[in-house]
């Protein structure tokens, strides 16, 4: 169980207006998944299709996939049967939390690598291809809500995208059909930044307080999972 004082905690830090219980509780139900044995998983654990980045790998080519899928295989030094384990808990943890909110995406992303190549590897992931990393320089977050995320630690709700860009925000475009989006960093004890979930919608004010709490409970059971990570690359 995760302490109540931490909860409330990471409630103040992302300024969310949650109910308190009803996080508790979410929390809960998505905790005891890492518990229970799983069936094996429908797809491949380890690869999955990722788009075509422009030629200065600032931008995904949206509809246009790259010809190999990304590989996580070598971030854990092979398919062994502990990353394997790794890998259908956190597919697990998206299936059901995406039963509860219902994003057209929901993606968890671990932070690895050192100062110089630290960046953003997305992990599992439920929705339409995607970018595999997202580098944490303060230059690519100026572009990116997942790398700032990842820089910060403090994470962003977006009712508007449209809106939210005119005002200047930082937005990555990955699916031009997305209206609305949930950023929220996973955190340690300590407050480092273990990795992100990212949630999105094709509809503008999706993510209700109803659904942001299970988002919410997702990025804190996450710290212990993306923590125990069997990574041969530091974390």
């Amino acid at each position: 169980m995760i302490p109540a004082s931490r909860l409330a905690a990471y409630l103040k830090e992302q300024s969310l207006s949650l109910d308190k219980v009803e996080l508790q509780i979410a929390a809960l139900t998505l905790g005891a998944v890492l518990s229970v044995d799983k069936p094996a998983p429908r797809t491949d654990l380890f690869r999955y299709p990722v788009p075509l980045l422009s030629d200065d790998g600032a931008c995904s080519l949206v509809d246009e996939l790259a010809a190999e899928p990304y590989d996580l295989s070598p971030l854990f030094g092979g398919e062994s049967a502990e990353a394997r384990a790794s890998l259908t808990d956190l597919n697990a943890l998206v299936d059901s939390t995406n039963s509860r909110v219902g994003a057209d995406w929901l993606g968890i992303y671990c932070a690895i690598g050192s100062k110089e190549q630290a960046r953003l590897v997305k992990l599992a992931y439920r929705g339409a291809p995607s970018r595999a990393e997202f580098p944490l320089t303060e230059c690519f977050a100026a572009g990116s809500n997942n790398s700032r995320v990842g820089l910060t630690g403090w994470g962003v709700v977006i009712d508007d995208v449209a809106a939210w860009r005119d005002m200047g925000g930082s937005y990555y475009e990955c699916d031009p059909k997305v209206k609305s989006e949930v950023c929220l960093p996973v955190l340690d004890e300590e407050g480092r930044v273990l990795g992100i979930i990212d949630a999105e919608s094709a509809e503008a004010g999706f993510f209700t307080p109803e659904r942001q709490v299970w988002l919410a409970a997702l990025a804190l059971v996450l710290a212990a999972p993306l923590a125990a990570l069997p990574l041969v690359e530091e974390n």
